[in-house]
């Protein structure tokens, strides 16, 4: 899980802190975000502290009609130790009474134009990125015809140049090597390439090239939701391969299981073609038709056919 802390939040948002400046490097934990109004209320047994706080013009407005003892008990419930910021939306201007909380309490109160709704929208999107559960994998990923094809395999088995191959065949590649992994939801894998080698291919005896400046932008892309595992081996003769496509196998990256297909390697097999044909075939199991379960039913009409002419 990457870290995130309130500093890293207001840069990228472009907050103005109006005080409690001193809690800036605090860590946000959490994605979810919290609109306090039943704190403003009175009611905090269920205070979800460890978020951020969104004030807007409705609690602001509740607020503001309170007596003076009763807004510096509230703001004071607000700012905890934990609480690791507080955003005030539409521009509306900060309470004294909070001000004061957060400098004692050491919590950011910050400050933007945006309307509340706006800013949970991004704030939320940001953070379940930012914190979400990240794993790396040695392999290469690749966009193809929208299937985000993740081909994994032992050193020197020849990764980069199917990858090469695919990419001249039209294809995008998203990360060579190392393939950083998001989970963003509970069944959705992200992968990226680590910035330092995005858009470059390791091809050995020729080195390391970049593919956007050989093959132009459209070769390339950010990222891609990874959807169809292949793993590339050297070919066992005493192993026996699937010949059918009947028997799937799930490999698990953080929460989420991923298809996954064996592809034997030995001279002669094109496996640029093959990886192709297999991101290709699994686009139309997605869409309701399976070749190999045709073809066993099929295999099985026929038996049973001639088993009643015996």
């Amino acid at each position: 899980m990457s870290k995130v802390t309130i500093s890293d939040v207001i840069n990228k948002f472009n907050f103005e802190v109006v005080s409690g400046e001193e809690g800036i490097s605090k860590p946000v934990l959490k994605s979810d975000l919290s609109r306090p109004g039943l704190v403003m209320a009175g009611f905090d047994e269920y205070y979800p502290a460890k978020r951020i706080q969104i004030l807007g013009k409705t609690e602001l407005t509740f607020f503001a009609g309170l007596n003076y003892e009763d807004r510096q008990n509230r703001m004071s419930r607000l700012c905890q130790l934990d609480t690791p910021g507080i955003i005030v939306t539409r521009g509306l201007d900060v309470p004294e009474e909070l001000i004061i909380a957060s400098e004692y309490a050491s919590v950011p109160v910050m400050k933007t134009p945006a309307k509340s709704s706006r800013i949970e929208s991004k704030l939320t999107n940001y953070l379940e990125y930012k914190l979400a559960p990240t794993t790396a994998v040695h392999g290469v990923l690749i966009d193809i015809y929208g299937v985000g094809v993740l081909i994994t395999g032992q050193s020197g088995v020849g990764k980069s140049e199917t990858a090469l191959e695919l990419v001249k065949r039209g294809h995008r590649l998203v990360a060579d090597d190392c393939v950083e992994i998001h989970q963003e939801e509970d069944d959705k894998l992200v992968g990226h390439a680590p910035e330092l080698i995005a858009h470059l291919l390791e091809i050995r005896g020729l080195g390391i090239i970049n593919v956007m400046t050989l093959f132009g932008a459209g070769a390339v892309r950010t990222y891609k939701q990874i959807s169809l595992i292949i793993n590339l081996e050297n070919w066992d003769p005493n192993k026996v391969y699937d010949r059918l496509g009947l028997d799937e196998q799930y490999v698990k990256i953080i929460d989420t299981e991923i298809p996954k297909m064996v592809v034997p390697v030995r001279p002669g097999r094109n496996l640029a073609i093959i990886v192709e044909v297999a991101a290709m075939n699994f686009r139309l199991k997605k869409l309701g038709v399976n070749a190999a379960e045709q073809f066993a039913n099929k295999l099985t009409d026929v038996i049973e056919d001639a088993e009643r002419e015996l």
